[in-house]
Order: C-alpha cells, then structure tokens, then sequence
C-alpha cells in the first residue's frame, strides 16, 4: 500500500454543520479569525479554502475572508472532514501544571501570567502549542480565552490573556494609545493607555540617566526562513525609554518603558545603542554572552516585570496594576555582578 493510499485508509471524523448567533462580545471579529477559534485543530489553510468555496454563510450569503461578523449575524458552519491523526497535540501534564501555578491574578474578563522563559505564546512554526493552548486545555468549559499581546519565546514576565472579546477589544485599544506619532513622523509617549516596563540587563557601562531611542523596524526574513528586525526609515514607528536602575562593572540593569509594541523592540533599540542584552543570540554580543554564561545565564535576560492599566467595567474606570517577580536564576546571576559605587 502506497503513502496516499495509506492516508486515504486513515480513521476520519466528520463534524456537524452547526448554526452560530454572533453577540455583542463577538462583533468586530473578522470571520477567518472567529473561524481559526471555533475550529480548533483544523489547518489553517483548510479554514481558508472552506471560505473561498462559499461553505461557510453569513446570513445565509457567501462572504470574504476579510468580512467583519456584526451583533445579530448566523454564521453557517460547514461539515468538516477531520483525520484523526490531524488532532491537535495537547501539552502534557508537566508543562500544564508550570502554566497554571505561573497564574498571577484572575480576574473576571481577564488573566495575568508570569510566563516562563522558553515557552512560545502559541503554537505554529513547528511548534505543536504554546501558553494559549495549554491555557485552553486547563480550561476547556471557558467559551473564549485569547492573547491580548506576545512575548518572545525568551522573554518571561507578565503576559495578558482576555476572557471575553469585549475585554479584547478595549485592551487593544489601550495598547494603541501608549504612543502616537506626531506630525513630524517622530513617536510622542501619550501618557494614556497601557503602561508595560520590562526589566533587562545590558552590555557594558551606562553613560548618563534616561534615554529615549526612537528608531523605525522593519522585520525582513532571511533565506534560512529566520525573522530578523532592522532598524530601517521604511519601518514601523518604534519608540523606548531605557532607564539605569543598578550599575555594574560590566553590565546595567535597566527598566525599559514600551511606546510601541514592534517585534524585538527593545532588544534591537538596545544593541542600536551598543548596549545589547545580555544572553540575546540574535542581536547579542558573542563575548559578552559567554562571560554572562560564565555567571549562571542561560537565557535571554528580558523580563516584562508589570502592567499598568485603566479598564472600564460596569460604567467606570478601574485601575489595576501587576507584577511578576524575576526568576531566582536571573536574581542570582545579578549577585554574582560587582556594583559600581
């Protein structure tokens, strides 16, 4: 028996066409994207080829990937033809139980984790699953659990995931206000929106108190298939403050202040400064790393430490504010560093 042969002969699961009413929460969503969420476990290119061969309907008419569902829409989901083995991997118990005890705070339309370095924010690029789809696995009756923003995979620290998609929409909204650029193409920090402060060590001694860097990053991707981002006037707007917390002979331990959310923001802004992070492999020193090997780090020291925002629940403002701790390795690496007085 051939390969296709054998493939065709796989067990098969056939779900149900099912009717779905969108509500209020859901409105705004994009139907591709309500889509990827109700059909967990289905190829993406699978959910865009059911969408372009009309299967799915919107108020019983076709639609494009791009339509947005409004409150009142019935949303015609077709029959899916699933082979078994195209299930999706389930994290297993260890990574299950790290996710759940790194739970900061839950709140009612919302959680906080301490995410741990190593662990990617979803799954894709090779990788059968990350923090959202363990956090659906540990709680399967939740009707909606998604990523407000990312961390790289190296970076620990506070990371956000919404409970309803109106907590979705009005957080997204609050990371966009942290930073607008003005009228001479120059990023200006607005003091409204969502405060992020990072916590990471620098290469070398720093030379003055705050600094502002206010740079354009392009991402670009290389023939190897790596992400790689530049600093590039064709790019996004980009702006951060780094500030001196503690000095030492061959490093610095900054609290960086995000304006923007650009992909490897501070670790590309801080190697612009002849600054980079200690342990970064992408953007790093070579020399540095090993030294700071030398000293117990085995990782990207980059650590979003809290979030700072005003959310409107029940007709007014809360204020809420969060911290994760740094990890003990990256606290005793710093206790092997000599301060400068």
């Amino acid at each position: 028996m051939n390969e296709t042969e054998n493939k065709s002969n796989l067990p098969q699961t056939l779900t149900k066409a099912r009717f779905v009413e969108i509500d209020e929460e859901r409105a705004g969503q994009r139907i591709d994207n309500f889509l990827l969420a109700s059909l967990k476990g289905v190829p993406k290119s699978r959910v865009y080829r059911i969408l372009r061969k009309g299967e799915v309907r919107v108020n019983k008419g076709r639609i494009k990937a791009s339509y947005r569902l409004k409150a009142g829409d019935t949303v015609r989901i077709p029959p899916i033809r699933l082979a078994d083995t195209e299930a999706p991997v389930s994290p297993g118990a260890h990574v299950l139980a790290r996710i759940n005890d790194s739970i900061v705070v839950e709140e009612k339309g919302f959680l906080v984790l301490n995410k741990p370095s190593g662990l990617a924010v979803h799954g894709g690029s090779g990788l059968d699953y990350g923090i959202i789809e363990a956090m659906r696995a540990l709680r399967p009756e939740a009707p909606y659990l998604e990523l407000v923003h990312r961390l790289d995979r190296e970076t620990s620290g506070c990371l956000l995931i919404a409970k309803r998609r109106s907590i979705l929409r009005e957080m997204h909204r609050l990371l966009r206000e942290k930073g607008r650029e003005s009228a001479t193409g120059k990023m200006q920090a607005t003091g409204d929106g969502m405060d992020k402060r990072y916590l990471a060590l620098l290469m070398g001694k720093w030379k003055g108190d705050e600094r502002r860097i206010d740079a354009p990053l392009l991402k670009n991707t290389l023939r190897s298939g790596e992400r790689i981002v530049t600093i590039n006037p064709e790019g996004k707007s980009a702006l951060t403050f780094f500030r001196p917390i503690a000095r030492y002979k061959e490093a610095t331990l900054v609290e960086v202040r995000l304006m923007t959310g650009r992909t490897h923001q501070i670790r590309v802004h801080a190697a612009s400064m002849g600054n980079p992070i200690a342990g970064d492999q992408k953007y790093g020193d070579e020399t540095f790393n090993r030294t700071m090997k030398t000293r117990g780090l085995n990782r990207l020291f980059l650590h979003a430490k809290s979030l700072g925002f005003s959310l409107a629940l029940e007709g007014h403002d809360q204020p809420y504010r969060y911290e994760a701790p740094l990890e003990k390795a990256l606290e005793l690496v710093l206790n092997t560093l000599a301060k400068l007085p």
